[in-house]
């Protein structure tokens, strides 16, 4: 595997204005494959427009990102998820009217159809099948395979999350940006979703990069973790590296740095 094939996603001193305010200010990070990498700080630190200017919806101000080597910088959204790249929202983006099997294969459908809309119409019985085949193996990885002929609308939050993520794993993304998506959860869903996570990374071998608030979720899972600040990073390291550090915990976890808080490996 090549060193620009392991690196997954790489940004290089991104920068993102809008007007007067400097959102993201020279950030790199990498989020290499078979890796989960955190995203922290405080709201309004950057976090979401980062993935907007991984993402293509919003165009850096300088800089540069990278997937598997390719520059995509100024590259549309769907020729990105064409080079691997994936993504959750804080908002949940399901559709109510149609069934949770439905939901899952449209990650799939997405991918099949990349900027060809059409091909949604003229289907072939192979692009069905394939269809298929990542609907059901995402929604096993999930667990959520009983829920399959159910509808959005009265599932929990919890299931409702598991679905948006067996979407994102249907579409055969090998790059997944998460954006919150604990959100909602409780302690055991929250557990549940993590495992999930470390079973992506270390079978395989996808690269994830998350945004996330829940710090023993963060610490529990990711093998590095960049912190941002009013747009610019200001600490990176290891989630022991980044629990003991006093930059950290004066810019962002304040009181929730408490004794409760799991290292790396801690229970995920």
């Amino acid at each position: 595997m090549t060193e620009a094939h392991d690196a997954g996603l790489m940004i290089r001193d991104v920068s993102v204005r809008f007007g007067g305010l400097l959102a993201v200010d020279r950030l790199s990070l990498r989020a290499p494959v078979g890796e989960i990498t955190g995203l922290i700080g405080p709201n309004g630190a950057g976090k979401t427009t980062t993935f907007n200017a991984c993402t293509g919806l919003v165009r850096p101000t300088s800089g540069t990102v990278h997937l598997f080597g390719v520059d995509v910088t100024h590259a549309p959204p769907q020729v990105r998820a064409q080079h691997g790249l994936g993504r959750t929202f804080q908002r949940m983006e399901l559709f109510d009217s149609l069934l949770v099997r439905e939901n899952v294969a449209l990650g799939k459908e997405a991918g099949l159809a990349g900027s060809r809309p059409w091909r949604h119409l003229r289907s072939s019985r192979s692009n069905a099948a394939a269809v298929r085949r990542a609907a059901d193996a995402a929604m096993e990885r999930c667990g959520i395979s009983d829920l399959a002929g159910s509808r959005p609308a009265d599932l929990s939050t919890g299931q409702r999350r598991l679905v948006e993520l067996a979407r994102c794993i249907a579409g055969g993304f090998s790059v997944m940006l998460l954006d919150e998506p604990s959100s909602g959860l409780d302690k055991v869903e929250t557990t549940q979703f993590g495992q999930i996570l470390r079973s992506l990374v270390e079978e395989e071998g996808a690269a994830i990069l998350i945004v996330e608030h829940d710090m023993n979720l963060v610490l529990g899972i990711c093998d590095f973790i960049q912190v941002l600040d009013f747009g610019k990073p200001i600490f990176a390291g290891t989630p022991q590296e980044i629990a003991s550090s006093e930059i950290v915990r004066a810019a962002y976890l304040g009181s929730e740095a408490d004794d409760d808080l799991v290292p790396a490996g801690g229970g995920f």
